[in-house]
């Protein structure tokens, strides 16, 4: 199977090409140039697999230029090894008819562990197929998880350099000490004064200069990146919306071939979108609901089809949805028109004028599939309050969101379909705000007091990852404003 840009389809690549290049040099993204169809016999298939074989079988629809024992490989040292604290890695929870898929069980207590701890995998092995002679550079943006998530994963991988850009008050008290305490030998983490969507333009600006990357390759470096903008972040996160069928299915919440409705809390669009690739292969899905924060971008595009980033930023209390450019919608777009030359237009428009529009055919084929709600800070306070109260289960405030979302969406659709909520953060990565919303008191306490305070209401364990951050020492202190951030990577290198 062959990869093509969004913005250049005559730009093809291999599997192994697209993860390590992370983004088309043409500025698109990579995405496949077929989707791979499945029926009823495989989804029976992967039925009593476990989650590592669910994972393989489906990998190797994408990965053609990857061996069965490299792919088999890459699955076991990403989801083997106790790195999950559960055997069935994205187990669901089942509350009557409410179901939520918990995707936060890896070493960095985020949905993110998913993808990144098998891209770090994909990429070395891709290196050593391709024979490659520079060293990667990895930039990564981050609202938060992602760059925790992908220095665990990149930590001290041979021949790989990562250096992770986050917004300087736009992360969690939590988040922060995960990823400026993390220690390795290739690592660099760096604050941006500035908001999320200044790093990703940022990061995004620097994959476009070809001045920069001139001079990288010279040093002998290469650019990649560990952002949903790789198609080696997008491709795992495929299997567990498989994995979550073939899981209700044997609890005898659906029968085999039975439609199902999937609710992601959303901010990039990469997860939701990873759902809509499931489906295009012929898993049973009937909807995709978009739950929003107040930065409410996308659920104003899937209602007018006019996507507008010139609107005000909110900070919230859900911070990895904080993100008003939506940079894998591209590649839904891409889809809906197969048009690359639509897609550039579209695409310099948003960057020129901050805002384009899609017309009415796109947009009924886009809503055919997706839907979308947004929920404020006082309702997602309620909903994990709300959540608790019937159910005695602690939910983080992004699950909150989506949450509230799906009940939303079911109430005005009158879709009794069954639902499954995208649970992408433990609470126990902001406990403050968890705490508050059942209405304890957290003022004065430090991180880890409230660590063990929210333990006196939450079933699961704090995770390990997070209980080691109490006195881990501080290694990085970096911060530089978005247009120094090339002279900051050049400064890392030595360059």
């Amino acid at each position: 199977m062959k990869y093509i840009s969004t913005r250049n389809i005559n730009n093809k690549v291999s599997a192994s090409e697209a993860i390590i290049k992370g983004m088309a040099s043409d500025g698109g993204l990579f995405v496949p140039e077929t989707f791979p169809q499945i029926d009823k016999e495989f989804l029976i298939s992967l039925q009593h697999c476990s989650y590592q074989e669910r994972a393989k079988k489906i990998l190797a629809l994408y990965l053609s230029d990857y061996s069965a024992e490299e792919i088999s490989t890459c699955v076991d040292n990403a989801y083997g090894h106790n790195k999950f604290d559960t055997a069935a890695i994205a187990p669901i929870v089942s509350f009557n008819d409410e179901h939520c898929l918990e995707l936060w069980h890896g070493p960095t207590s985020a949905f993110k562990d998913m993808a990144l701890q098998l891209l770090p995998q994909l990429m070395s092995t891709a290196l050593k197929k391709t024979k490659a002679e520079n060293d990667i550079v990895i930039l990564v943006a981050t609202s938060g998880d992602t760059g925790k998530a992908a220095l665990e994963g990149f930590c001290d991988v041979d021949n790989i350099k990562i250096i992770v850009f986050y917004p300087q008050e736009g992360v969690s008290d939590i988040q922060r000490r995960q990823m400026i305490t993390q220690k390795g030998r290739n690592v660099e983490v760096i604050a941006i004064e500035g908001n999320f969507d200044d790093a990703q333009s940022g990061v995004k600006r620097i994959f476009n200069d070809n001045a920069i990357n001139e001079l990288l390759t010279s040093k002998g470096y290469n650019l990649s990146s560990a952002n949903s903008i790789n198609w080696g972040r997008l491709l795992p996160q495929i299997v567990y919306y498989f994995s979550a069928y073939c899981d209700l299915v044997n609890t005898n919440d659906i029968e085999m071939g039975q439609k199902i409705n999937f609710t992601v809390p959303t901010g990039n669009f990469g997860d939701i979108l990873a759902g809509f690739y499931a489906k295009e292969m012929g898993l049973p899905v009937n909807k995709l609901i978009c739950a929003s924060n107040s930065n409410n971008v996308l659920t104003d595009f899937f209602a007018t089809g006019t996507y507008d980033k010139k609107r005000e930023f909110f900070k919230t209390i859900s911070p990895s949805m904080d993100i008003l450019i939506s940079s894998n919608l591209e590649r839904l777009l891409f889809h809906m028109v197969n048009d690359d030359k639509q897609l550039n237009t579209w695409m310099n428009d948003l960057q020129t004028k901050g805002t384009y529009t899609v017309n009415k055919e796109i947009l009924e084929k886009i809503t055919a599939v997706f839907a979308a709600q947004w929920l404020n800070e006082e309702d997602t306070l309620t909903t994990i309050k709300d959540v608790y109260d019937k159910y005695n289960y602690v939910i983080d405030p992004h699950t909150a969101v989506a949450w509230h979302a799906a009940q939303a969406y079911k109430n005005l659709q009158n879709d009794d379909s069954c639902m499954v909520v995208l649970s992408t953060a433990s609470p126990y990565k902001f406990n403050d705000n968890v705490l508050k919303a059942l209405n304890i008191e957290v003022s004065g306490k430090d991180e880890f007091t409230l660590l063990a305070e929210l333990k006196k209401y939450n079933k699961q364990n704090i995770p390990a990852g997070l209980t080691a951050l109490n006195g881990a020492a501080t290694i990085h202190s970096g911060i530089c404003q978005p247009e120094k951030m090339a002279q900051a990577i050049k400064k890392y290198l030595k360059i």
